[in-house]
């Protein structure tokens, strides 16, 4: 596998990993709001899994006084047992069982903002891919260019390798070559040493020679 398909493969599970991320994280943040902010208070809310009669007392031998519907808001004002006195829109108090209220607000009610967030996290996050592609596509563009630059100095490199090793080659040739030249001069040296020995020695033999035979001349001739 190249370099550069290796770098995008390795970006792309980064960003899909990150894509991921933002979304869980933007779905269970868009009902922590609204959670914590009830909480707080005395808000509750019926169950979305039934319609529930209430009565007028906290226990079932209490006579039904009406309904609520599923996922209405109610006010609760005090628990009793395994009933809760709530007050509805319409102001009046009533019992309900405790079982068939939650803390936080119904699908009905949260499904707006729930696909308001969804669609707020959409948005990002095609902001965030197209940012992606945008940086991907620069660091593409910037291994294509540092892979010319490489091959070029691998190209230049290679090149001196081969002058180097000619120039090494042109220096044994020349070392060898100064040292023929350098037995050749010794030989002279040698010759003209030896020429000069022998002249020497030659006149050391004759000189000597002619000066005894010059003195018996002028010896005669007294």
């Amino acid at each position: 596998m190249s370099l550069s398909r290796l770098f995008s493969a390795r970006v792309s599970t980064l960003q899909t990993r990150a894509l991921g991320a933002c979304l869980l994280g933007g779905l269970l943040a868009a009902g922590a709001p609204a959670q914590a902010e009830e909480t707080a208070g005395n808000a509750r809310w019926v169950s979305d899994s039934l319609s529930t009669y209430v009565r007028s007392g906290p226990t079932d031998g209490y006579r039904i006084v009406g309904t609520l519907t599923s996922g209405q808001k109610v006010e609760l004002l005090r628990t009793q047992g395994d009933y809760s006195q709530v007050r509805g829109e319409s102001g009046n108090a009533v019992w309900i069982a405790s079982r068939d209220l939650q803390e936080v607000p119904g699908q009905v009610e949260r499904l707006p903002q729930l696909e308001q967030k969804v669609a707020a996290l959409t948005t990002e996050l095609a902001g965030i891919n197209d940012t992606w592609k945008t940086r991907v596509q620069g660091m593409q563009e910037t291994l294509d260019s540092r892979k010319a630059l490489i091959d070029e100095l691998q190209a230049a490199r290679a090149k001196l390798d081969g002058e180097l090793n000619q120039a090494r080659s042109e220096l044994r040739d020349a070392q060898a070559q100064l040292g023929d030249e350098n037995k050749q001069v010794l030989m002279r040296y040698m010759v003209y040493g030896g020429s000069i020995a022998g002249a020497g020695l030659l006149a050391g033999l004759i000189l000597p020679t002619l000066l005894r035979v010059r003195r018996k001349r002028n010896d005669q001739w007294v």
